[in-house]
């Protein structure tokens, strides 16, 4: 079956970097569109960045020049390296396959602090 395993969020200080990995399973990743969507207390899941099977990649406008979205299709895996941290970065973020059927991960929690 489907499988998104999330791993490398964590506690970080403000202007501080994280990197999320999401390690896929259970079906074709190198054709699927991928992404990350976050999840802050109180707040509606919002999307973070996606990439496509092609390399082409997609920012939310809160994230533009601070993260970056990148695939291992070797390694079944899709990234989003995460600079310049800000406190409203803190979240629970979640991968997510975007073809059809969508599936989630079960989510990484990410903290900055001021």
């Amino acid at each position: 079956q489907v499988q998104l395993v999330e791993s490398g969020g964590g506690l970080v200080q403000a202007g501080g970097s994280l990197r999320l990995s999401c390690a896929a399973s259970g079906f074709t990743f190198r054709i699927d569109r991928m992404g990350w969507y976050r999840q802050a207390p109180g707040k509606q899941r919002d999307l973070v960045a996606h990439i496509g099977s092609d390399g082409s990649t997609y920012y939310a406008d809160s994230v533009k020049g601070r993260f970056t979205i990148s695939r291992d299709n070797a390694e079944n895996t899709v990234y989003l390296q995460m600079n310049s941290l800000k406190p409203e970065d803190t979240a629970v973020y979640y991968c997510v396959r975007l073809s059809l059927p969508v599936q989630w991960g079960q989510g990484t929690q990410v903290t900055v602090s001021s």
